[in-house]
């Protein structure tokens, strides 16, 4: 699809709107102490050695330590399940959820595309002449629920708060169904949160670059600011395009589209970047994700950056960062540099490599996806789809840039997504008898903020 195709974006949009208005929230907390113990030890056994050891033994031990007490003190404490008490109950529904089956293909369709995103960053290929992370060198287990939130992350050094060695990603329960565009959020929580929290210093040495490069290309402090008190959601914004390519940068387009849609508002970009919300205002990731396609190693690059901005245009109104106007120029502009940025600059935190040197979307990525998109889009054998190279992040993005087609069958490219996903995992000797590694404060990291009106309403 060198020629992007955007024909059926709205029918994609509507899509996201829907499941994003389901409000299943899957399997009830666990809230008795004494049950839990038993459900969890049932559990244990589902998952593969390294995660019993990284993930099962330090809960059981925390939970022990806490005893049943303390237990019960702490999820009255968190009564909303924003802080300790949440974390605690989206680690043990991971453990549950894998164990006890819930969802199981889309689960472990789910689990495959995390596992290859964060794999992916710790190929010993990509990774040549990096050290191995300092916090996590297993991908984040994955689970379902709180729909209010959208796709979050618990990174590691949350999770640690409980003897973790990996984080944990949620999806709201819908998406196991439908919500196509939400999928590719997961580059932006797996190869974007995950991995900035993975290496100590990271997150600070990409905020100081792109303030500094800011003020060097003369734009004002405070817009520097704004965007460097911002690298956490920024920065994973530009590591998902790196990773699944153009069709990150759509489907955040897309998604938002649909959060804001769902969430009683326009079904556009909004303008406004207000100073509570940790992400940048839509309409600079927009830009940003259209500038960071640009710097893509793959021969349609230009056409699909040149798309992704005009795309953005079109929710083009006054924009307003804190309290300061920006002109669509400046907005555009900063989205190139801080775009940049992240992407090429050489990090003491990664040995002096760019994050771009580690990660990039090619033309055999392209081309695998455009051979996983033909299969996804027939009603031939899906035994078929596989080709030599092909990975997860792959599977996803074939499916969301075929989504966008004009005609093209979402729910049932859907499900097939979710089946060749299914049949990766069980062939993914990661979870196999047999965990191969590879290689190479206390808040989950949400791809996106609803309005504080809309939140405390919603409350």
């Amino acid at each position: 699809m060198n020629h992007p195709d955007f024909s059926n974006l709205q029918t994609c949009v509507e899509d996201a709107k829907t499941a994003a208005l389901d409000t299943n929230a899957g399997p009830a907390d666990p809230t008795d102490y004494r049950q839990l113990l038993i459900r969890l030890e049932a559990a244990r056994e589902k998952l593969p050695p390294l995660y019993r050891e990284k993930v099962f033994q330090p809960i059981a031990r925390a939970l022990d330590e806490l005893s049943e007490s303390g237990f019960v003190e702490l999820l009255k404490r968190d009564p909303d399940r924003e802080r300790e008490a949440g974390l605690l109950m989206d680690i043990v529904q991971a453990i549950l959820q894998n164990g006890e089956g819930y969802e199981q293909t889309a689960t472990d369709a789910f689990q495959e595309v995390v596992s290859d995103l964060y794999d992916g960053f710790l190929s010993a290929g990509d990774r040549a002449g990096i050290k191995p992370p300092d916090h996590s060198v297993i991908a984040p287990l994955v689970k379902w629920g709180r729909p209010q939130y959208g796709p979050y992350t618990w990174p590691v050094d949350a999770a640690a708060h409980f003897g973790l060695e990996t984080g944990i990603v949620n999806l709201p329960p819908s998406h196991a169904k439908q919500g196509l565009l939400a999928w590719s959020a997961l580059a932006h929580e797996t190869a974007g949160h995950d991995i900035l929290h993975a290496d100590t210093g990271l997150l600070q040495e990409l905020s100081q670059v792109v303030r500094q490069e800011l003020i060097g290309q003369k734009f004002s402090r405070s817009l520097a600011e704004y965007w460097a008190l911002r690298i956490d959601e920024t920065a994973s914004d530009v590591l998902g395009v790196l990773n699944m390519g153009p069709a990150a940068g759509i489907g955040l387009i897309g998604y938002f589209r649909a959060l804001n849609g769902a969430w009683g508002g326009t079904p556009k970009l909004r303008n406004t970047g207000p100073d509570y919300d940790p992400h940048p205002a839509d309409i600079l990731r927009g830009y940003l994700a259209a500038e960071t396609v640009r710097l893509l190693r793959f021969d349609g690059a230009p056409l699909w950056a040149d798309a992704l901005a005009a795309e953005t245009d079109k929710d083009l109104g006054t924009i307003v960062l804190g309290r300061t106007t920006v002109d669509a120029d400046t907005a555009k502009r900063s989205a190139a540099a801080v775009a940049a940025a992240i992407a090429d600059s050489p990090l003491k935190s990664l040995e002096d490599h760019a994050l771009a040197q580690i990660q990039n979307w090619h033309d055999r990525d392209e081309q695998i996806a455009a051979s996983i998109r033909s299969h996804l889009a027939s009603a031939g054998d899906l035994n078929d789809c596989y080709v030599s190279g092909m990975y997860a992040a792959h599977v996803v993005a074939a499916a969301v840039t075929g989504a966008l087609g004009q005609g093209a069958n979402i729910p049932e490219i859907f499900q097939r997504m979710v089946t060749v996903l299914k049949s990766m995992h069980d062939a993914n000797p990661a979870w196999g008898p047999l965990y191969v590694r590879h290689p190479g404060d206390l808040q989950p990291h949400r791809v996106y903020t609803r309005p504080a009106a809309e939140s405390v309403a919603a409350g």
